[in-house]
């Protein structure tokens, strides 16, 4: 099967066929991995991140243990003064 490089914006694409993407399961909007080797571009459907909970998520934010990582303080609590219009509080 071939294709043809073509302009697309500021860069080239290349069209692939439905039967190939079927036959590979991949869909529009699947994140695939590009590897390039010598004369050769292998593109592959890649995996799915591993799902990180909220500590790894704030260890790797903050770059510590989750038990370094001391209260966030945002300050006093500000007044903005009476409600005005239909505000239900």
């Amino acid at each position: 099967m071939y294709a043809t490089i073509q302009r697309w914006g500021n860069s080239h694409g290349i069209r692939i066929p439905k039967v190939l993407l079927e036959a590979l399961h991949i869909r529009e909007n699947d994140r695939v991995e590009l590897i390039q080797t010598e004369d050769t571009i292998t593109i592959r459907k890649a995996a799915a991140p591993a799902h990180r909970t909220l500590e790894e998520r704030l260890t790797a934010f903050y770059g510590q243990p989750i038990e370094k990582i001391g209260r966030i303080d945002n300050g006093p609590e500000v007044d903005w003064g009476e409600a005005e219009g239909s505000e239900v509080w």
